[in-house]
């Protein structure tokens, strides 16, 4: 009798032993499917062949990146050429399109353009750069133009998203890693870089709130006027995401960290956007911080939606690791592959959904293979 029960508790271990080792190859291959979304900025194939096109992105797959927020311009054609094949691999595919940063073309008219409190026109005299031909959110024909165009490459089949950029006004102040390069200490809003001081945006502020504030000794202590502008942008963006919405497609953004960087630097208030996910540019090189930065830069930014969006960590690559301690220009910073990892964890461990890269084509060998390693 005590050697039929020996047996039987031999045969109870063993099935017992045989049912964790089951249990524990299941639970290892439920791990491994779990993998962090991957986004990513790119542009420049409009003009590339079909094959060209198609070997890039299924690098860009094999990599682990999952969705493309791709920059194509205004012509809904080319985000159907370039989408059809991005979506035939499996990608998302989201129109990168800048909002308030414009070039003049026929459509544009010169008036539409923000000016800065010294009366400058952002497009005869832009801040810092060239390209920094801003419109003035106030114009009905800033507004009327953005909804056409969006509306249009929202129509495209293969676009899942528009993707909103420069949706702001231009930088009152600078990234501190950003203050050298263009040779400025910014400890308080200068007039030159203070956007919108037209007559509409102050005529309809002295109505809203009976402030000239044209009048007042110093504008940038007046937290109204801080509230109006950011109120001026909030409400772009919510309108656009209504006509988006009607084309059935989602809607979402590239912002500022915080939000409270972003509504100091370039006066964002995003978490009062209507959008379906949130991309803050969390570039810790710009701000001369390390990757634990980042890590507080999500908790921030996750804790400001509530947990009603999803937002997606955007990193900065380093293009030239080997280099980067010899380039001044910050813009040629950015992660090294030792970096990555941590900048990933700190991202995730911090509640982002996933993150965004900036861009592919900054991407090493090295950081390829940091990036695998830290996505699954």
């Amino acid at each position: 009798m005590k050697k039929i029960i020996t047996l039987l508790f031999a045969v109870s271990m063993l099935v017992s032993c045989s049912n964790n080792k089951q249990q524990q190859e299941t639970e290892t291959q439920e791990v491994e499917k779990t993998k962090i979304p991957v986004h990513a900025w790119l542009g420049g194939y409009n003009d590339r062949s079909e094959s060209e096109i198609r070997e890039a992105f299924a690098k860009f797959k094999d990599h682990g990146i999952d969705a493309l927020m791709y920059n194509g311009g205004h012509n809904p054609e080319d985000y159907r050429k370039v989408g059809k094949i991005a979506k035939e691999l499996g990608l998302g595919f989201h129109a990168w399109i800048p909002t308030m940063v414009q070039h003049k073309t026929d459509e544009l008219k010169p008036e539409w353009y923000a000016v800065n409190r010294n009366g400058e026109s952002a497009l005869e005299k832009p801040a810092y750069v060239p390209h920094y031909t801003f419109l003035c959110p106030s114009k009905a024909g800033t507004y009327q133009f953005l909804e056409n165009m969006y509306a249009k490459v929202a129509e495209v089949e293969e676009v899942d998203a528009i993707h909103l950029d420069y949706i702001r006004f231009p930088d009152v102040i600078l990234a501190r890693g950003l203050w050298d390069k263009y040779g400025l200490t910014m400890d308080k809003e200068y007039p030159q870089f203070d956007y919108c001081y037209c007559d509409q945006c102050t005529g309809d502020f002295k109505e809203k709130t009976g402030i000239d504030i044209k009048s007042v000794e110093d504008p940038t202590q007046v937290q109204e006027w801080k509230q109006f502008r950011y109120d001026l942008i909030t409400s772009i963006v919510n309108r656009l995401s209504e006509k988006v919405h009607e084309h059935g497609k989602e809607i979402n953004a590239a912002v500022f960290p915080g939000p409270s960087t972003a509504m100091k630097l370039v006066r964002q208030e995003w978490d009062k956007w209507n959008l379906d996910a949130v991309f803050p540019m969390n570039y810790n090189d710009f701000y001369l911080e390390g990757t634990e930065w980042i890590g507080e830069m999500v908790k921030e930014e996750v804790t400001s939606v509530n947990g009603e969006r999803p937002i997606y960590s955007g990193l900065f690559i380093c293009p030239n690791p080997e280099k980067k301690a010899e380039i001044e220009d910050p813009e040629g910073h950015g992660l090294l592959p030792s970096e990555l990892g941590a900048a990933i964890r700190q991202s995730m461990e911090n509640g982002a959904t996933g993150i965004c890269l900036f861009t592919p084509g900054r991407m090493t060998d090295e950081h390829w293979v940091e990036l695998e390693k830290a996505i699954y």
